[in-house]
This record gives C-alpha cells, structure tokens and sequence, in this order.
C-alpha cells in the first residue's frame, strides 16, 4: 500500500510555523528602535522619574507625563521595562548639538530613559513638542519599550488630545500598540501634566508573553 505524504507535508509545515513564531522579531520592523541601547546609563541603573535636557520651569511651563506599564494581562504592573522617548524642540526640528552619535543624529538631543519601578510606574519632565514644520501630522513623542527577555518595540506615540491636527480620520487610523498614546493634559499652575497607562503586547505583532 502506497503511503500518502501529505500527513508528512503537513507535519513539516507546522513545524517551519512554530520555528518562524519563535525567531520572527516582537513588533515586526523598527526602524531606529536600537537606540534604546545608547543609553549612557546600565539599564539595571535607570530611574523611573526622568527629567529631558529640555525641561525647564524658566520662562516655560513644562510638561510632566507619567503612567503604568501593565503586562499582558492588562492589570499586573510590570517592573523593570525600560522606555526610550525622543521629540522634537518648539519649533518641530529634532534639535543637535553637532557632536552626536548614533541614531542621536537623527533623534537629536532631546531624547531619554526611564525604567519602570517595582509598581509599573514612570514619568518623564519634558517641554512640549511642536509638530513638523509645514507638515499635517500632529505633535508626538516617539517610544520604544524594551521589557525583560523580549525585543525592543515600539508602541504608539504620545499624542495629545488638543491638538488641532490630530483630525477624527487620523484617530481612526491609530493602531493603538501598547494601547491608546492620546493624552489629556491638565493645567495644573506651574507644568502641565498628562498620563498614559501601557498595556505590553497589546496590538503587538509576534508579541509572545514572558513568564
């Protein structure tokens, strides 16, 4: 009796699928998402409170934004993740100072990392951004996220949710990765503050949970 190689053919396919699933990169491409590791500080030294080399109560009100990282479960807090942000200046250019290095010469000066603390908990100090000069999309903070035994990612900017051209059709279009980056900002005196919880995996291609 001749045996049928298809049960053989279908073996082989699952296990080329299980071999993709383990190796295919967390989040797909990232372009520029290795700048996490430019970090002048050891990632087990990073504090969960950061203050950007922008930030300055003179003459300005700052921005102050903080939040939980949650795991995948959308309610454990998850310690230890690292943020990487960076943004433009108050005139929307990605400001250097001549000697940078690294994706610095392209994300600029205005960058920084936190690492969340044994609650989930950051924040970061910073002087709102200002959209791209002559260009329709909205003001943003980029952020990758680097959680323990995973690849580094991006999730969705933060967005603000005053901002005149952050239009209906372009909330459509968010993917919401990490969850929702729109935030409220409170004029509280002396900064404005905003915050913004972080769901790991959520929307996440390839996203496998850690124990």
């Amino acid at each position: 009796m001749k045996k049928h190689p298809f049960p053989v053919f279908i073996t082989l396919l699952f296990s080329v699928l299980n071999a993709f699933s383990q190796t295919a990169k967390v989040g797909g491409p990232c372009e520029g998402c290795e700048a996490i590791y430019e970090n002048p500080v050891p990632f087990d030294k990073l504090e969960s409170v950061v203050k950007l080399p922008d930030a300055t109560w003179e003459g300005k009100k700052p921005l102050g934004i903080n939040g939980t990282v949650y795991k995948a479960d959308g309610k454990t807090p998850a310690p230890g993740v690292i943020l990487y942000i960076y943004h433009t200046d108050e005139t929307g250019h990605y400001p250097k100072k001549g000697d940078e290095k690294g994706w610095a010469k392209r994300h600029g000066f205005i960058r920084g990392w936190v690492r969340t603390d044994g609650n989930g908990s950051y924040k970061f100090v910073t002087l709102r951004p200002a959209p791209y000069p002559s260009a329709s999309d909205p003001a943003h903070i980029h952020i990758t996220i680097k959680e323990p035994g995973l690849d580094e990612y991006y999730i969705d900017e933060f967005l603000f949710d005053d901002d005149p051209l952050l239009t209906a059709e372009k909330r459509q279009k968010l993917e919401n990765r990490g969850g929702s980056g729109i935030v409220k900002l409170v004029d509280v005196g002396n900064m404005y503050k905003g915050e913004r919880n972080i769901y790991l995996g959520r929307n996440i291609p390839n996203y496998r949970v850690t124990p």
